[in-house]
């Protein structure tokens, strides 16, 4: 679901990019176009790159349930192995679904092409200090525990009789604070994913549609990197 979510942003970002005249709102076309293309055409690329981080993720499972029985050398270094796989397949499949969102390609071609596309514009950098995600979970967590602290207060105000189970509401307001903040921000996340790959393929395209954005954009990216700028 996540995954349909993040190419349904990038089609969207991307119609809004290239022809922003057919992303105008939250209700426009571009918005039933992508999704309707994410859970019809791209649907196949969405499912591959979802089931090779399941399978890593299985695979660790069972290792680890084998070190509780055996933590021998070779265990250890096999989760180790596949948790540096499972955290690149991750983020693979961060800006290969952006492609898959934009264009359409297969999974094993929207991965190489943005590749290529980064390599080629010499920001491998960037992917390697992009803290976006940190940032939004940051910001998730802080919701969750003002939504918990808003709990409890409601809980006191209205006179039930926790006893020793007065932590239930903060939990379950950080819980829902949390959880439902952290699905809004990773729209948020999509879009900022689409927004560097479209700038690095297709800055003039952004110049001509929004050329305000486009000035401050290329402002502060020029103070962030300056050397990978061109």
């Amino acid at each position: 679901i996540n995954n349909v979510v993040h190419v349904t942003v990038a089609g969207t970002v991307g119609t809004w990019w290239f022809s922003p005249h057919e992303a105008s709102s939250c209700c426009s076309k571009a918005v039933r176009d992508s999704y309707f293309r994410s859970v019809t055409y791209s649907f196949g690329s969405i499912c591959l790159g979802s089931l090779i981080v399941a399978i890593i993720q299985t695979l660790r499972d069972i290792l680890q349930q084998m070190r509780e029985q055996d933590d021998g050398m070779l265990v250890c270094v096999a989760d180790c192995c596949l948790g540096i796989l499972e955290t690149i397949a991750e983020i693979f499949n961060k800006w290969a679904f952006v492609y898959v969102g934009l264009y359409g390609y297969s999974f094993v071609e929207a991965g190489k092409n943005v590749m290529t596309l980064f390599y080629s514009r010499g920001w491998t950098s960037i992917i390697s200090d992009y803290l976006v995600d940190r940032v939004l979970l940051m910001v998730s967590l802080l919701v969750g525990l003002v939504t918990g602290v808003l709990a409890l207060l409601i809980a006191m105000v209205g006179g039930t009789n926790w006893g020793d189970l007065a932590f239930v509401p903060f939990l379950l307001g950080l819980l829902m604070g949390t959880i439902l903040t952290m699905t809004l921000m990773s729209v948020v996340g999509s879009a900022v994913n689409t927004v560097i790959v479209c700038f690095a393929e297709a800055p003039n395209e952004f110049q001509t549609n929004h050329p305000e954005l486009s000035n401050q954009m290329r402002h502060a990216w020029q103070q962030a990197f300056p050397g990978e700028f061109n």
